[in-house]
């Protein structure tokens, strides 16, 4: 089955998995969000808001202001706005009348409630790629995931949960369902930024990167029921990881 051409941004992998990651790290989050990459102010805007706040350098509750970002960006308000109303509209800034914009706060109930639709998301997904993906195809999964493993080797918090992005984002164009994609997507943003605080938590990285690994060798296998229960495990125990750590409290706004 040749593989289905997409509308939206290609992935260019690095040369090396250790590589300076700025441009794989906006392909990267172009490509999850489904966003054209136009090479407009406000797209670039976005784009560094974004992955700011997934990398945790802008932090829940912390105020935007729009006059820095176009003094920075050297532009007017209107792309500031222009990125700041996407940024709502995904669920990772909130902008309220007569106040500064602020980074969102999920509640524990709401990633919750996230992370039990990205496991039945995936859990389709496995369904689809043991059902339909050719063998020869898992082949650039495997390429993500030896990033994975030098990764967690290096105790690489950035650097894994890029790629891990890209492993999944591979993993749910191995589908070659649009509609699926477009759902994963709607929730990627704010499943990202708590998901790259779920890396930071101990021995994390050896978990998840075996359980990557638990999941390619289903794959291959063809071996559905193991790849639909490793797929949900390997969400819920993101979950839990911030569930137990209290990383994310219930009733925060």
């Amino acid at each position: 089955m040749a593989p289905v051409t997409s509308s939206y941004p290609r992935i260019v992998w690095p040369s090396r998995p250790e590589a300076a990651a700025r441009a794989v790290r906006r392909s990267v989050m172009l490509a999850t969000l489904r966003s054209e990459d136009r090479g407009s102010l406000g797209q670039q805007i976005f784009d560094e808001t974004a992955i700011a706040i997934v990398e945790g350098r802008l932090q829940p509750g912390q105020t935007l202001n729009s006059v820095e970002l176009a003094e920075r960006f050297a532009t007017s308000r209107t792309p500031v706005r222009e990125a700041l109303v996407e940024l709502e509209r995904q669920g990772a800034v909130i902008v309220a009348p007569h106040q500064r914009p602020r980074v969102a706060q999920p509640t524990l109930t709401q990633l919750r409630d996230i992370y039990e639709l990205r496991a039945s998301l995936f859990t389709l997904v496995s369904e689809l790629i043991v059902d339909n993906c050719e063998p020869s195809r898992l082949a650039e999964l495997w390429t993500w995931q030896a990033a994975l493993e030098d990764d967690a080797a290096r105790g690489n918090v950035d650097d894994y949960f890029w790629h891990h992005a890209g492993f999944r984002l591979v993993e749910s164009r191995l589908t070659e369902n649009e509609e699926l994609q477009r759902l994963i997507s709607a929730l990627a943003l704010r499943a990202m930024q708590v998901t790259h605080q779920s890396f930071s938590l101990p021995n994390r990285l050896e978990q998840s990167v075996a359980d990557h690994r638990r999941l390619l060798l289903a794959y291959e296998e063809r071996d559905r029921d193991t790849a639909v229960a490793v797929n949900r495990l390997m969400i819920m125990t993101g979950y839990r990881a911030l569930e137990e750590s209290r990383m994310v409290e219930d009733g925060l706004a």
